[in-house]
C-alpha cells in the first residue's frame, strides 16, 4: 500500500494581510528569509508537453558552456526536468525530506542534488500525490534547503522548469524568486492559449514581486507566424526559434542533451540558438509590459 505523504500544515498570521497576487487570490507567500541571493533566475513555463524540460536542459548547458556556475530545479511530480542530464530519475526533495520526517537537518546536499552534464546541478522539487498538498510549500522547502546547505551562494544561473498548467498558486511560486519568466510554446492555437492564461499569472504575480516576462521561445515549431501575431497584440517579444527537428526529439529518447549528440543536419543550428538565448538572458533582457487578452 502506498503511503500517504503527509506534508506540514503551514501556518498563517492572522496578523498579517498577505498582499494580493490577482482577484481572490489565496496563495503561499514568499518567506523572505528563503530568498536566492546574487544568482539570474529563470522560470520556465508552458503548455503540458511544448518541451520545456528539454528547453530547461539544453538552456542550462548553454549557460554553463558560458562558464556559469548553474542549478536547474524541477517543479513537477513527474520529476523529469533533470532526465537529459543526469541520465536517471534523481530522487525528489519531498521525497528524501518524508525519509527523515521532514527533519531538514539531517539531509547532507548529495541526498537530493546531483551534478548533471557539464556540471549542472541538477534538483527535483517533485510535489505533494494528487489532490493533497500545495506545490508552493514544495518549490519553497527546496529554496530553503538549497539555501541551508550555502549551495546558491555561488550559483550564478538558477532555473525553475515548471509544469505545464498554471491552475494555483502554488506552482506559480517560482514566480516569487525569478527575475525573468519565459514562455515556451508552438505555433498553434492550445499552446498560445496556454501562453495568455500564463502571461496573466506572471502579470499578477508583477504587481508584489519582481518578476517581469522576459519574452516567448518557440519550440517545435518550423513557422512562428502565429505566435509572433499574438506576442504583437499583447507586448510579447520571440527570444529564440526552435524547429521541429527530429534530432531534438531523439535527444530525449537518447537521455542526453544536444550539446552531446553526434552531428546531424540541423543540430549545429540549434546548439548555436541555444547559446546565443544563453548569451542575450545573461546580458538581460527587459521586462515585457504584457496585456494578456
Amino acid at each position: 500500500m502506498t503511503s500517504m505523504l503527509k506534508i506540514p500544515v503551514q501556518q498563517v498570521d492572522p496578523r498579517r494581510t498577505p498582499p494580493p497576487d490577482g482577484e481572490g487570490s489565496l496563495q503561499v507567500q514568499l518567506d523572505p528569509e528563503i530568498n536566492i541571493g546574487k544568482a539570474k533566475v529563470f522560470a520556465i513555463y508552458g503548455k503540458g508537453g511544448i518541451g520545456k524540460s528539454t528547453t530547461s536542459s539544453n538552456l542550462s548547458v548553454a549557460f554553463s558552456k558560458l562558464g556559469k556556475r548553474v542549478i536547474q530545479i524541477g517543479c513537477d511530480p513527474k520529476h523529469d526536468s533533470t532526465f537529459t542530464l543526469t541520465k536517471s530519475l534523481i530522487p525528489t526533495v519531498i521525497d528524501v525530506l518524508e525519509s527523515v520526517e521532514f527533519h531538514s537537518e539531517e539531509l547532507r546536499p548529495e541526498d537530493y542534488v546531483q551534478t548533471g552534464y557539464n556540471g549542472v546541478m541538477c534538483v527535483e522539487a517533485g510535489g505533494p500525490p494528487a489532490g493533497t498538498g500545495c506545490g508552493g510549500y514544495v518549490v519553497g522547502q527546496t529554496v530553503k534547503l538549497l539555501k541551508q546547505h550555502h549551495l546558491l551562494e555561488d550559483a550564478d544561473v538558477v532555473i525553475f522548469d515548471v509544469l505545464g498548467d498554471v491552475v494555483c498558486g502554488g506552482f506559480a511560486s517560482p514566480l516569487q524568486h525569478a527575475e525573468r519568466a519565459l514562455v515556451v510554446t508552438a505555433n498553434d492555437f492550445d499552446s498560445i492559449f496556454a501562453m495568455n492564461r500564463i502571461a496573466t499569472a506572471i502579470e499578477a504575480k508583477a504587481k508584489n514581486y519582481g518578476v517581469r516576462l522576459g519574452g516567448v521561445i518557440a519550440n517545435r515549431s518550423k513557422d512562428t507566424d502565429e505566435i509572433d501575431r499574438f506576442n504583437a497584440v499583447v507586448g510579447l517579444k520571440r527570444l529564440a526559434h526552435f524547429p521541429d527537428l527530429d534530432v531534438i526529439r531523439r535527444s530525449r529518447l537518447k537521455k542526453s542533451t544536444l550539446f552531446e549528440l553526434e552531428d546531424s543536419p540541423g543540430l549545429a543550428a540549434v546548439q548555436q540558438e541555444y547559446m546565443a538565448l544563453a548569451a542575450s538572458l545573461w546580458a538581460g533582457t527587459e521586462g515585457s509590459p504584457v496585456t494578456p487578452m
